[in-house]
């Protein structure tokens, strides 16, 4: 009985000590200025290792207060030359950017950076890759994340480059999940039960996504509770980063099985998990920007509106700010429509759904296309990095075949030396195994020719990525040259020597891409390139709608290259000259139709303002109408005009 009752007051003085010292961190957090120590140190290197350091560092003042005290050293900085410090300062910068969810500034700042990665250390690059993996993730651009990633292992930052987080984003959550699991469970140690908690969470969340809810819920649930298990182990130390990503993980976990309970239409006991996730995620996560934190709050809106408690509903609708996915913006316009319903106001009812539709048509005409495009490019990079590890198993095989030759060889020395005494015997045995020999040789032979015809056409790819890569460098080069140009007229020649490039680029970009090395396809070709073309003339040409008919049309390297850059010109020139008012009913038509064993014809229309007067004398002048008439000599035919009641009309026959 005494042993129990000691028992029972050791465990009772573990768990006060356990409850102070966790209040006792909850004051010391609250009461530590980070904002003030930041602006006591001195230079550029210290601050910046203080900030990335510290987790919560918004906690008594926020991003907006840090990034002015920052903005104001970095100009100190620039003024006194001190470059080193340059840096440091604009990937604060950059990380407070991504904090407040403005992440194509982010991306801004460390696109700077990325060109002249190779001159910073291993450290500083780091944090450049990661901000722009994590930018390029927010912004959905998945094909820039394949290069950071890419660029990430060359430098030994990771050895395997993992696509389920992308392949989730995409919509492909078993797939995701999969590859999760393979990837991270045997990786987790006994003993770690965040890492435990973190990894039940992911694979949660997949299902969950993935509408399978009863088996997420028992994820999430085991999530809580070895977070649980990791709050009560006293035992060992932790720090105050650790337990700030801990708290924030908590919330979320907290919030996903809120977000279980409103799928199973349970609103009541999924208010509470909500409500303490939202408390959670504000209190450790204070100053930076939640895509959580927002979802929660719209499920509690949604509950609540379902519960008839009209009032809390507008109160966390109106707290929200301004969602940045599309799926968020969609749901918290169709809650105000449900409430103005049911409040009786549907003419505010009727605007929000109408506003939801025009959203949601916008995405329609867009989303699926880009999906698609950039699954794909998921896919190939996935093969890619399969057929690398294929290519390393292979070289390890052919050393293993070469070490049993090198072995054969010796065995038939050891054979040479026993005719010496075994005459007749030796001899027969001699020549049956050369016999042998004779047929490995021969099937070693033919297994080469296979693989020299199979490298081949990788040669072939990897030269036409060469010559992509080393155009895009021109491509670089050129808009170096652009910022460092003040005069306007040479910035345009530049900028359309730029897009020429381009064009050539997305030539070798296609063949590389493509099973088929001698021909391209030229409806994605043309696809493409407009993309490339309005990247450039950003004020004009995305309110132009573009008919391009191609299909099935395809063409070989040295016809596909002057058709791009005769196509190059005509697009450049109608998005600068054709539409000076930017209509929305501007038109282009792109027509190619090449029958086989016929000659082909090529059409190229707009309904802009059509040729000046003084067309011949500008062709006499005119650099892109000379080029485009010697790219037609070319392809052994003629470039014609037609001027029309509405726009202007080129096109010719080719062979």
């Amino acid at each position: 009985m005494k042993t129990f009752i000691y028992l029972r007051t050791t465990a009772f003085i573990f768990a006060l000590i356990f409850v102070c010292a966790l209040h006792a961190q909850d004051i010391v957090s609250q009461e530590h200025d980070f904002f003030k120590e930041f602006k006591e140190l001195q230079g550029g290197k210290e601050r910046s290792k203080f900030f990335f350091e510290t987790q919560n560092r918004y906690t008594n003042n926020s991003a907006y207060d840090w990034l002015d005290s920052v903005n104001v050293y970095l100009n100190t900085s620039k003024k006194t030359n001190d470059s080193i410090a340059v840096i440091d300062y604009q990937l604060i910068q950059s990380q407070i950017y991504y904090d407040l969810g403005d992440y194509e500034k982010s991306l801004a700042i460390t696109k700077s950076l990325y060109d002249e990665l190779n001159l910073f250390e291993l450290e500083i690059k780091t944090i450049i890759l990661e901000l722009m993996d994590t930018n390029y993730s927010k912004l959905e651009l998945y094909e820039r994340q394949f290069e950071i990633r890419s660029m990430k292992r060359e430098l030994g930052l990771t050895e395997n480059i993992m696509f389920y987080d992308i392949y989730s984003n995409l919509g492909q959550y078993r797939k995701a999940m999969k590859d999760y699991i393979a990837e991270q469970k045997s990786l987790i140690e006994e003993g770690d039960f965040y890492a435990k908690a973190n990894y039940n969470y992911n694979v949660g969340n997949y299902l969950r996504l993935d509408k399978s809810v009863p088996t997420a819920l028992s994820y999430f649930k085991k999530a809580n509770a070895f977070m649980d298990v990791y709050f009560n182990d006293i035992l060992s130390d932790r720090t105050e980063q650790e337990l700030v990503a801990a708290h924030v993980l908590k919330g979320k976990i907290l919030g996903n099985i809120g977000k279980c309970h409103v799928l199973d239409k349970d609103y009541k006991k999924a208010i509470s998990f909500l409500e303490e996730s939202v408390e959670t995620i504000n209190k450790y996560n204070k100053g930076k920007f939640s895509s959580d934190l927002i979802e929660n709050s719209l499920e509690l809106a949604q509950c609540y509106l379902q519960l008839n408690d009209f009032a809390k509903a507008t109160d966390y609708l109106s707290e929200i700010d301004t969602p940045r996915k599309a799926a968020n913006i969609l749901k918290k316009n169709r809650l105000y429509a449900a409430y103005y319903d049911r409040t009786g106001d549907y003419k505010s009812s009727s605007t929000y759904l109408k506003l939801n539709v025009r959203i949601r048509d916008s995405i329609e005409d867009n989303d699926s296309k880009i999906i698609n495009q950039q699954l794909t490019s998921v896919l190939n990079q996935n093969l890619e990095n399969s057929r690398n590890m294929l290519e390393k198993q292979k070289l390890a095989l052919e050393k293993s075949r070469i070490d049993i030759i090198e072995k054969d060889k010796s065995i038939s020395l050891v054979f040479i030396s026993l005719v010496f005494t075994l005459l007749g015997f030796a001899g027969l045995v001699y020549a049956y195994l050369k016999s042998i020999k004779n047929q490995r040789l021969i099937a070693e032979q033919k297994h080469i020719i296979e693989n020299a015809l199979v490298e081949k056409d990788s040669l072939l790819k990897e030269i036409h990525h060469r010559v992509k890569n080393n155009l895009q460098m021109v491509s670089s080069l050129l808009s170096l040259q652009t910022k460092n140009t003040r005069s306007k007229a040479a910035i345009e020649a530049l900028e359309e020597g730029k897009s020429r490039v381009k064009a050539m680029a997305l030539i070798h970009q296609k063949l590389y891409q493509n099973d088929d090395l001698s021909v391209i396809e030229m409806q994605g070709y043309i696809e493409s390139l407009i993309n490339s073309v309005q990247s450039v003339y950003k004020k004009g040409g995305h309110n132009i709608n573009i008919t391009i008919d191609a299909e099935g049309v395809e063409l070989d390297i040295d016809r596909a290259i002057p058709f791009g850059l005769i196509l190059n010109e005509l697009v450049s020139n109608s998005f600068k000259y054709a539409f000076p008012n930017d209509e929305n009913n501007g038109k282009i038509y792109i027509h190619i139709r090449k029958p086989s064993g016929q000659e082909g014809f090529f059409e190229y229309t707009d309904n802009g303002v059509g040729l000046p007067e003084d067309t011949e004398e500008r062709a006499n002048s005119s650099m892109g109408i000379r080029l485009m008439n010697r790219l037609a000599n070319q392809l052994q035919t003629n470039l014609n005009t037609d001027r029309t009641a509405n726009g202007v009309r080129f096109w010719f026959n080719f062979k």
